[in-house]
């Protein structure tokens, strides 16, 4: 079945394939790099525009815009056509882009990154599902490393690229950047991807859209908010979590009722389906958070340089790179896959905690190890939990099945970055105000993320005092992330190994459809 199901695909238009993949690799890479490239042009942006109060929100909207509509996206896939979401959800990000690049005030730039938000949570809904289409789970492993490798290469380039965009060329352009790479992809797809065309008679469940986006909202607001703009305990975060909480118990109880779920609750008795939501979770979680808190120490700690920053994550975006293409090669060789989320939990609880281990005197390398360690677990977890939560569901479900993988580890990130956020931050504060008294208090009390400027204006007394605070505060941090992934390695012990569809088949206990199908043809 397999070798019949490959030379299907291969026999029809090889050529064709790899370009829709080169496009699908392209649109990916819209949606990972653009806040990183915006994130480096933030300070250009509000020295020009102002607003300097509404700064997160420019971040915020977008993230929200995203998280929201990811779900929306996966249902109306299923619905109407995965071809026909994925081409609305380029051009959304692409009109969102331009407004953004000609933006006249905050509000605005607040306002049209919402608008590239919403199509950007189709772009990745819409790579996952439409590879789950053109390719079996079997031989979906090989392409692995190329999905990691677009993951890497933006999370290492965006700073800088952004850095020489906006140096060069204005930060308007790290907006209008997006336009031409979309242009390619959205010829491409049009061009050589033909899916069947779907029609569904059931109208979209709106009551439930509505419901689960209000409830995505409050717990990414929460989330934000919390121990930053509102204390955890203040009136207003109590108020979200309220709303949030009724909103995601109304949706769940609706979703029994409704005609066409935008989120069939059915997907979650696979076990392996639910394992994977957790597991891609607890992984946006670690994962968000190592990300944000390793550059920062290296710069304040190691005296690294901040326009550079990418490239301080090399050591785990490379183990990450190189581990998921082993992991894609042997899943797709032997059909196995349930030793690669054991071993990457495993390597994530040992990477985190030497992480945590790490002080004034680590050096780079010592701490490039670390990394290393903590990559190859992530390269382990990345792409395997969405092949398994694909295999897991009928073909019919396989866009909402990619929406509820991709928003889980979207909402693990979200309170990874929060909780290890509001852990760290406590923990300078504490330190500075132990180690500099009154001056190291005053020093963190707006922030206790100092960019390399503000550290240089700072006396040699609070200048070691905020690097024992930092190396504390990232110690608390990654102490806690390990204590996290040890759910990963419990959750993936109950995996059941169920046959990749693309490969000898046998039925399944596990609900999935085992016909593999081939429905990407050229013109």
């Amino acid at each position: 079945m397999a070798d019949k199901v490959e030379n299907e695909i291969a026999g029809k238009q090889p050529k064709s394939v790899r370009v829709v993949l080169l496009a699908l690799m392209i649109a990916m890479m819209l949606a990972m790099l653009d806040n990183m490239i915006v994130g480096t042009a933030m300070p250009t942006i509000v020295g020009e525009l102002g607003g300097l109060e509404h700064l997160s929100w420019v971040v915020t909207g977008y993230t929200l815009a995203t998280a929201a509509s990811t779900p929306v996206w996966g249902k109306i896939g299923d619905m109407f056509g995965r071809k026909g979401a994925f081409l609305s959800s380029i051009v959304i990000f692409l009109v969102g882009s331009a407004l953004s690049g000609m933006a006249q005030d905050m509000g605005q730039l607040i306002g049209f990154r919402a608008v590239q938000g919403l199509g950007a949570g189709g772009l990745m809904v819409g790579v996952m599902a439409i590879i789950g289409d053109l390719i079996p789970p079997r031989e979906r492993g090989k392409y692995q490393g190329m999905m990691a490798g677009v993951m890497a290469l933006a999370m290492i380039g965006g700073p800088l690229v952004g850095g020489t965009i906006t140096d060069n060329w204005g930060w308007r352009w790290a907006f209008y950047i997006n336009l031409p790479l979309g242009a390619v992809a959205l010829a491409l797809v049009t061009a050589v991807l033909h899916l069947p065309r779907k029609r569904s008679k059931a109208g979209i469940d709106y009551l439930g859209v509505i419901l689960l986006t209000v409830g995505i909202t409050a717990i990414v607001l929460v989330t934000t908010w919390g121990g930053t703009e509102y204390a955890w305990t203040s009136a207003r975060i109590m108020e979200l979590i309220g709303i949030g909480v009724a909103a995601l118990i109304g949706f769940v109880f609706w979703q029994t009722k409704a005609a066409e779920p935008v989120l069939p609750l059915h997907i979650f008795k696979s076990r392996n389906f639910t394992l994977m939501a957790v597991i891609g979770f607890i992984t946006g979680f670690v994962m968000f958070g190592a990300t944000l808190f390793l550059p920062l120490y290296q710069q304040a700690v190691q005296g690294a340089s901040a326009t550079n920053s990418g490239l301080l994550l090399l050591p785990m975006l490379g183990a990450m790179l190189v581990t998921s293409m082993v992991a894609g090669r042997v899943t797709t060789n032997s059909g196995r896959y349930k030793i690669f989320p054991i071993a990457g939990g495993a390597l994530m609880i040992v990477g985190l905690y030497l992480l945590s281990t790490m002080d004034t005197g680590t050096t780079r390398l010592t701490s490039g190890v670390y990394m290393a360690v903590v990559g190859a677990g992530m390269g382990c977890l990345m792409q395997i939990t969405m092949l398994v939560a694909q295999n897991s569901v009928q073909m019919k479900d396989m866009g909402v099945a990619s929406s509820s993988a991709t928003l889980f580890r979207t909402l693990g990130s979200s309170f990874g970055v929060a909780i290890m956020g509001a852990l760290f931050n406590h923990r300078v504060q504490d330190v500075m105000a132990e180690r500099a008294g009154a001056l190291g208090k005053n020093i963190t009390e707006k922030s206790a993320q100092l960019d390399a400027k503000s550290l240089e204006k700072l006396p040699a007394v609070a200048r070691e005092a905020y690097q024992h605070a930092v190396s504390s505060g990232t110690h608390s941090a990654f102490l806690l992330g390990s204590a996290i992934a040890v759910l990963v390695l419990i959750a993936s012990l109950f995996v059941k190994e169920v046959p990749l569809k693309g490969g000898p088949q046998k039925p399944s206990a596990d609900g999935a459809d085992a016909t593999p199908q081939a429905v990407v043809e050229a013109v």
